[in-house]
Formats: structure tokens, C-alpha cells, sequence
């Protein structure tokens, strides 16, 4: 008995404070978002603001339980979670109900579980199994193969849902791999691709291919230390385009700008390769490959786009970009969302007393749009106040993980910060016309027992894992 009260002394009271929190506010702005004269009591059951507040206590249950559970269960059970949780992903898609267009929820008793957000803990438990294993190497084959199947598998299952913002949560656990020694170059790399997949969508072919040579020539300088060599390979680009433009006047053949472009880059590529092969360069190499790989990226995009993307995630992406502007179709939720927030002003309008989300402006203002709530009756302060609480939440979370003496302990932490991390930039980002809306919750706000649950129990795992961390869970 003493040993378990001395467990329970260890617990992180400050991370659990701020969770209680972040709870509390979430089920007031709930409350609000939905408030109706003819049903006032914010213990009606009846009403969301009532249904929040169970699943509310069953989550502390839940909390209670994890915590209760010897963290050694964790780490011996990892995957055994892992491939639960995977067979009820597959589970889902035959025997699931379909809400909103996503086959993707389980309802028993008029409960509604959605397996998608269990996957997320069970995910981050495996991962942080796999890579705390005695004689692991980030740098291997084999560890890149292992790991990105764990991340690809539940991400595919909940794509076959339709649910495609769920799933781009397993991205983020590239930042946990970041930490623990994946090459930055392969981070670059993602960063990379995210970034011309939206110029791509905004700028011409021949605009993306003047900058990407500009870019390769900087790094060049950058890695080679050498300004002498850029301005070579800029003075080579220069002429190989300027006898190019000559050929095509005097010969008169038809050839656009990004053709002649498109040419030089092709044969200031064959020079670079002889040159890196002579001089043995292996900077030069890097620089090769960059080039190549942005480009085969920038000229798929088109077709990814067009073929891949399904028309309600283009129109809102074009929305996003300005592409397009139908404030009446796809842009309706994040334009009234935006409305809400800017007539918070500083103080806000107070309490129940927002008129976009009171006369319900704003679709989904309970759950993906619930900071619009917040934006509207608490105004620029109150926002400001949440999004703090978020950040000194985050920053405890990499704190403990720093701490740990396990490895597995250490991993863990990090994807239970990076996904909660991405959770709350791409939802509140959403709400203020960031970022393209892929109907993800803001963690603890959000209405639904689901990802309640699923963040309660991702957060109380490492808390009990923080508070055995004096063991030897490896």
C-alpha cells in the first residue's frame, strides 16, 4: 500500500492541473456554443453541454484506471494494444456507422466510438516499444521500414474511412523520430515536399523551376563554402538558356519559356554530374538529388491533385489559397468562423452572449469550430489565455519526456506532445483560415466522448509512466 500511495505522491500535479483545466473550459464553451433558452442547466443530459459532462467523468474514471495499472502493463503490451486497435480499424469499415460521409464510428447503447482516435496512444505506445528495444538504430533500413509501416497502417485503415484528417495525424511521428536521430535531411525533405505541394497549386511550372535552380545553386555555395563555384553554375545556367533563346530566333521552332528552362536544366544537370564525378564532390551529389526530387515533386502535384484529392478537400484547399473564393459553398464555415472571432474583439461580447454561434452561423461550432466560441465571448484575451494554457501544457509534456530515465518513457512523451501539438495548430489554424479544415478536434475542447477519452488516456499513460520513471521499463 505504501509503495502505491507513493505512486500516486509522484504523479505530475502541474501537467494533471492543466488538463483539468483545459477540460473544465472546454465543457463551458460547449455550453456556450450551444446554449438555448429552453434549456438552461448545464447538467442536462439532454443537451450536449449534459452529454460532455459524462463523458467527462467517465474520462477521469478512465484517467484513474491508467493510473492504477502498473506501468510496466505498458510497455510489456504495446503492440498486443496495437494490433487491437488495428483490428477494430478493420472492424469499422464493415460494421461501422457512417456519420457525415466517414464509415468510421462503433454505436452500442446509443454510444458512439470512434476507433481512429484510439489509434493514436496505441500507435505511440508501439512506436515507443520498437525503438526502446535493446540494439536499436534510427540510422537502419530495417528501423525506417518498421517504423513507417506502424505509422502507414492505421493511417491507410482510417483513409478507407474517409476520415482523412484523422489520418494525417501519423505524420507527426516524424518529429518523434527527429528526436531520437532521424537525418534532418529527411525532414528537410518532408518540409520540402509540403512546400512546393502548395506552390505548385499557386505559381507556374516556370516560376517553380527558376526558383528550385536558384535554390540548388545557394545550397551549393552554402555546402561548398565556395561563392566562386555558384556563380559558375549560375553563369552556366545564363548561357545554356541564352544560346537556347538564340537557337529558337533564329530557327524560329515553337518553345515556350519553361521548355527552354526546362532544357537548360536538363543539361546543366548532365554538366553537373560529370563535373561532381571528376572532382569527386559529394556536396555536388546532394545538390543533384535535391533538384530532382523537388522537381518530380512539383510536377506531380498537378496530378495528385486532380486524380487523388477527392472535390470537397480541392475546394477547400482552393479556398484556402485564394484559388477560389465561394464563401456561400466551401468557404462558408471557415468565413463565419473568422466573423465570430473578429467580433470578439479584445474582451470579448461575454458570456452567451455570442450572436454567431448562438443563432448557430458557425456548422460544427461544438466541436471542429469550438475556438471560434471562445474567439467570440472571450475575445482576443480569452483566446489568448487558451492557446497559453495549450503552449505551458506542451512545454511541461517535453519537460517530462526530457527527464525520463526510460527510453521508452522518453518516446512515448514525445508523441504524446507532438500529437497533441498537431492537433492544436491545425485545428485553431483551421478556425482562422490557416489552414485548409480536415475535421480534426482541439484536444479537451472538442465535443465528444471519443477523443475525450482517447487524449485522456494518451496523457494519463505518460503521467503514470512520468511517475514510475525510477524504474527500469527500458
Amino acid at each position: 500500500m505504501k509503495s502505491q500511495n507513493n505512486i500516486f505522491l509522484n504523479l505530475d500535479w502541474i501537467t494533471i492541473l492543466l488538463y483539468l483545466a483545459l477540460v473544465m473550459l472546454g465543457w463551458i464553451n460547449i455550453y456556450a456554443a450551444v446554449y438555448s433558452d429552453e434549456h438552461q442547466s448545464i447538467l442536462d443530459i439532454g443537451q450536449q453541454y449534459g452529454k460532455q459532462m459524462i463523458w467527462i467523468i467517465a474520462g477521469m474514471f478512465l484517467a484513474i484506471c491508467v493510473l492504477i495499472v502498473d506501468s510496466k502493463f505498458y510497455v510489456a503490451f504495446a503492440y498486443h494494444i496495437y494490433v487491437l486497435i488495428l483490428l477494430l480499424l478493420v472492424a469499422v469499415l464493415f460494421f461501422g456507422r457512417e456519420v457525415n460521409g466517414a464509415r468510421a464510428w462503433f454505436e452500442v447503447g446509443g454510444v458512439a466510438l470512434q476507433p481512429a482516435e484510439l489509434g493514436k496512444f496505441a500507435t505511440s505506445l508501439a512506436v515507443a516499444k520498437y525503438m526502446s528495444q535493446f540494439g536499436f538504430k534510427m540510422a537502419r533500413t530495417k528501423s525506417y521500414i518498421v517504423l513507417g509501416t506502424m505509422m502507414l497502417l492505421p493511417a491507410l485503415l482510417i483513409l478507407l474511412q474517409n476520415d482523412t484528417g484523422s489520418a494525417l495525424v501519423f505524420a507527426v511521428f516524424f518529429l518523434v523520430f527527429y528526436r531520437e536521430g532521424l537525418p534532418d535531411v529527411i525532414l528537410i525533405g518532408g518540409f520540402t515536399a509540403i512546400i512546393l505541394f502548395i506552390l505548385a497549386l499557386v505559381w507556374t511550372q516556370l516560376m517553380i523551376l527558376m526558383l528550385l535552380i536558384m535554390v540548388s545553386l545557394f545550397l551549393l555555395i552554402v555546402l561548398r563554402q565556395s561563392i566562386k563555384e555558384g556563380i559558375i553554375g549560375f553563369v552556366i545556367v545564363l548561357l545554356i538558356y541564352g544560346i537556347l533563346f538564340g537557337l529558337k530566333n533564329i530557327f524560329e521552332f515553337d518553345a515556350t519559356p519553361f521548355h527552354l528552362l526546362a532544357i537548360t536544366s536538363i543539361l546543366a544537370i548532365l554538366i553537373f554530374i560529370v563535373y561532381g564525378l571528376k572532382k569527386h564532390i559529394k556536396q555536388a551529389w546532394f545538390v543533384l538529388l535535391f533538384f530532382i526530387f523537388s522537381i518530380s515533386i512539383a510536377l506531380s502535384v498537378n496530378y495528385f491533385y486532380r486524380n487523388v484529392m477527392v472535390s470537397h478537400q480541392r475546394d477547400r484547399v482552393d479556398n484556402l489559397l485564394g484559388i477560389k473564393n465561394d464563401l456561400l459553398g466551401a468557404g462558408y464555415n471557415v468565413h463565419q468562423s473568422k466573423i465570430a472571432i473578429g467580433s470578439g474583439g479584445l474582451l470579448g461580447k461575454g458570456f452567451l452572449k455570442g450572436t454567431q454561434t448562438k443563432y448557430n452561423f458557425v456548422p460544427e461550432q461544438s466541436t471542429d469550430f469550438i475556438f471560434c466560441t471562445v474567439g467570440e465571448e472571450w475575445g482576443f484575451l480569452g483566446t489568448t489565455v487558451v492557446i497559453f494554457l495549450f503552449l505551458v501544457l506542451l512545454i511541461r509534456l517535453v519537460y517530462l519526456a526530457e527527464r525520463q530515465r526510460s527510453t521508452f518513457s522518453r518516446i512515448y512523451g514525445y508523441g504524446v506532445a507532438c500529437i497533441l501539438f498537431f492537433h492544436i495548430v491545425i485545428n485553431i489554424s483551421m478556425t482562422i483560415g490557416l489552414a485548409p479544415v480536415i475535421g480534426i478536434p482541439l484536444p479537451f475542447f472538442s465535443y465528444g466522448g471519443s477523443s475525450l477519452w482517447s487524449f485522456t488516456v494518451l496523457l494519463f499513460i505518460f503521467i503514470k509512466l512520468d511517475a514510475s520513471r525510477t524504474k527500469n521499463l527500458r
